[in-house]
Order: C-alpha cells, then structure tokens, then sequence
C-alpha cells in the first residue's frame, strides 16, 4: 500500500526502531526493495534522487514506484531525496510522491529554515510529509557536495528551534556519517544525537548509513534515529554482481538474464538492511 512518510515515520518513532530508506533509480531496484520489504514484512521508504529523475523521467519513475507500492502487501512511502531544486519539487508533488526531503543545508540557519517552511506550506496541505536537513553531512549525494572540512554536525538549540519554527515532519541531523564511500572508519557522535532526540522527541534520520558498521546503526536506532537511508551499498551490491556474471558468462547478452542476478543482489541487500534497523515484522 502506498502511504506517506509520515505515517511509516510516526511509527517508527513511537516503536523505537528505524525503517530502511533505500534510492532507486528503475524497475528492477524497485522490484528488489519491494519484494525483500514484504519477506520481512516491514515497512519502506523508496527514495528518488533528482539524478535519478532526470535519468529515468520524473513519469516513468513515479508509475513504476506508485504501481509497485500500491500493489505491496506492506506500507511504501515514494520518497524524493536530497531535493535542492524548487522546479523538482514541484513536479513531484504533482506526480504524486507522498514524502518530500528540502535539503537546504548549502544555506545559513535562518535561510534553510525560510526555504523548508515554504515547501512545508506548500506539500503538507496536499499531505505529504516533508524532512529537512540540519548540519552539513560530508560527501556527495547527487548536486549536494560537502567537503569534509566544510562538514559541520547539528547543534542541539537549534534543531529544537528550527523544528518549532517550521513544524517540519523529520529531521535528517549530521553526526559523523558521510554520502558516498568512507575514507576511513565513520566516527559517529551518539551523545549528540541522544540529546538531540530528548530535546525534540520526533523522528529523526540518519543520511550516509551505507559503510557504518552494523552495531553503530544499531546504536544509533536505540538513541532515536528512525529512517536509515542506504544507496551507495545497493550500487555497490550491483556492480560486483554484474560483473562477476560477465566474468563468468561473457556469451550471455539477455538483460533479463544479466539483470536477474544483481537484482536478487539488491534485494538481500536491504533485507539484511530492515533487520539491521529494526523493523521487520512491523509492517
């Protein structure tokens, strides 16, 4: 069933566990985080990167994750990341996704604040859930590129006032993860985000999961972290794969045969990603 983030990201909230957020970029990914979603009967966030949009059509990819997740057996959220362009925005709460992330972290505190509470006035009366991000989280994730020395973690007083100003749905916080691959091991600060949570008591959401190890994401979701987000370890799941069938079958040129296994890459992927997060059998 296709619902809002909000609706997956409440519950979680309130039963202490996270959902897994997992980027798509076509059929196949969809597929893979689908089925492996209803396998654990669990909740999903499928996420959409404004690359992706433009890769696949913004059309295209809402029927395909809208048709797959209204047919699910389990709740499926059509999540757009990372959106930094008010024109995306704007089309995908036209072609229907139900959760929306304004990422204005690039700006000043008082701008980001301005430009997530118009996309709040704007996509919660068409109810859509919205998250925004506090702090620059390092690396890059589509058009969003933090070096690490401009990276900078979420400070407590003003989450609590950013949140009271806008009424954002989730907040996505910076403290110590970074997009892409790790260059060396991701040293999270769990104080911080224990502080944090007390202090606003909502769901919040972890970016840059993929390359934590498991026991630090299982901390952090016992401190109040409820949405996961995992993309750059599906790629990876799928590059490995399509290569090792090349390697191994160079005469084959079926994409349905070739696609076959990074798709069931994908999907155990994620499977092992809802159960790393807590929330298989929670759907």
């Amino acid at each position: 069933m296709l619902v809002t983030g909000n609706d997956i990201m409440q519950k979680a909230h309130e039963g202490g566990y996270a959902v897994g957020a997992f980027n798509t970029n076509n059929l196949e990914m969809t597929k893979a985080i689908i089925e492996a979603a209803e396998e654990e009967k669990a909740p999903v966030i499928i996420q959409t990167s404004q690359s992706a949009i433009a890769y696949a059509g913004i059309e295209e990819l809402a029927m395909i994750v809208r048709q797959l997740g209204e047919k699910a057996s389990v709740p499926v959220a059509l999540h757009l990341d990372h959106g930094t362009d008010w024109k995306v925005i704007m089309q995908c709460l036209r072609y229907g996704w139900t959760s929306i992330m304004f990422d204005g972290s690039k700006y000043d505190f008082s701008k980001n604040m301005e430009l997530t509470k118009k996309v709040i006035d704007i996509a919660n009366p068409m109810g859509v859930s919205v998250e925004a991000e506090l702090g620059k989280i390092g690396g890059v994730e589509d058009q969003v590129r933090v070096l690490s020395k401009d990276a900078t973690m979420t400070d407590p007083d003003e989450a609590e006032e950013f949140v009271n100003k806008t009424g954002v749905d989730f907040l996505a916080i910076a403290i110590g993860t970074c997009h892409g691959v790790y260059q060396g091991e991701p040293d999270l600060d769990f104080e911080r985000l224990d502080v944090i949570k007390k202090r606003l008591n909502m769901p919040l959401v972890l970016h840059g999961a993929s390359g934590v190890p498991e026991e630090d994401i299982r901390k952090a979701v016992s401190l109040g972290i409820n949405k996961v987000n995992i993309d750059t370890d599906l790629r990876q799941a799928f590059q490995r794969n399509m290569h090792k069938f090349v390697q191994e079958q160079p005469d084959v040129y079926d994409p349905r045969k070739m696609l076959a296994p990074t798709t069931n890459a994908i999907k155990e992927v994620v499977k092992t990603k809802i159960k790393m997060c807590g929330s298989s059998n929670k759907a």
